[in-house]
């Protein structure tokens, strides 16, 4: 071990650090992938079909397993058509900003006590700003494609997502409140103590805001109108194909599992245990760890797939009405709730 630990520290910091960026992308991207399969399969379940099982490795089926990599496969030998008048320049670049934002959210965030790749004071800023920019993807891809759908689409999702962000952002401002900090560590470490101790409880209002307004900025269901069918064909990537198209489907899974991992962290407590310190303390998977933060994840990203097999389309003035009309004067309103608790210093969360 000691061996180990004298090779990495000989290492140049640009090689550690280029090491510690494919030690988060690489299980992100698996996890990508599955999420895509475990969708198929869950809602398959849910609606009484199989799902995905034909696929697998070494002539075995083992429950259609190889289906994303057999869909990536696929996709990466498609030809890639980019429509005649379309601004080629622009049409290759929005999918790389769609998805680069939703990766380098990643780079603060804290996966266990002192296990994050940047460690930066102003954590939950830079978070803001990184899931912020996803929509220029949005509005490049449906204004460079030359397609009246394209462009169509792409303005309703590019409201959409602006309208949700706000109620997003004031959602966080809350935590920030709460924790007095802006320090992804710091606000996990502020929810010590049990279950009870967490900010779902004293922030559930915008606990409720944020999961509901991350979904609505994923643009998935109930929300998806972007990607309306009856009306706009397939929404602002209607005229991608290939591995283009894929980067625009990484994106909203990548996406997905962002705002899942930033719900548990924010408002469950990120990677510490529902239990008591005196219960858990040095007892084995009771303890606080990366786990835990792992199953919180799982849990809301389960909750997307539930959503979408659940709930019918909204109306596009039904989603712009929730967004601007209730859930931002909420937040603003609980925003005031939570200054005057942590203010009057109340019991449990905030002495």
């Amino acid at each position: 071990m000691d061996a180990v630990i004298e090779l990495w520290t000989a290492l140049p910091v640009v090689i550690q650090i280029m090491i510690k960026i494919v030690t988060i992308m690489l299980p992100l991207m698996i996890l990508v992938a599955y999420y895509t399969y475990a969708e198929r399969k869950i809602i398959g379940y849910m609606q009484v079909r199989m799902g995905p099982n034909r696929v697998g490795f070494f002539g075995m089926r083992l429950w259609g397993l190889g289906q994303p990599i057999a869909d990536a496969v696929k996709l990466m030998f498609k030809e890639i058509v980019v429509p005649s008048g379309a601004n080629k320049l622009l049409f290759l670049i929005a999918p790389m900003l769609s998805i680069g934002p939703a990766l380098a959210a990643w780079a603060v965030f804290p996966f266990n006590a002192g296990l994050v790749l940047a460690d930066v004071n102003a954590g939950l800023l830079y978070i803001l700003a990184m899931t912020s920019l996803g929509v220029y993807g949005v509005i490049i891809a449906g204004w460079a494609s030359n397609s009246k759908y394209a462009s169509l689409g792409a303005m309703r999702s590019a409201a959409q997502i602006v309208s949700y962000e706000i109620a997003m952002g004031f959602a966080l401002v809350g935590v920030l409140v709460a924790a007095g900090s802006l320090n992804l560590g710091d606000i996990v470490a502020a929810q010590q103590g049990s279950v009870f101790h967490w900010f779902w409880l004293p922030l559930m209002p915008l606990f409720l805001i944020y999961f509901i307004s991350g979904v609505a900025e994923t643009n998935r269901a109930p929300f998806d109108v972007a990607e309306g069918e009856s009306e706009i064909v397939a929404g602002f990537h209607v005229e991608y194909s290939g591995m283009t198209f894929a980067v625009f489907f990484l994106a909203e899974y990548a996406n997905m599992i962002l705002i899942s991992a930033l719900s548990a962290l924010m408002f469950l407590g990120g990677w510490l245990s529902p239990l008591p310190e005196a219960w858990v303390d040095g007892v084995f998977l009771l303890d606080h760890g990366f786990h835990w933060l792992l199953i919180k994840t799982f849990f809301f990203m389960f909750l997307f797939l539930w959503f979408r097999a659940t709930f019918p389309r909204y109306r596009y003035d039904q989603i712009m009405r929730l967004g601007w009309k209730v859930f931002i004067p909420i937040t603003i309103v609980w925003i005031v709730v939570v200054a005057v608790m942590k203010v009057t210093a109340m019991p449990w969360w905030f002495n």
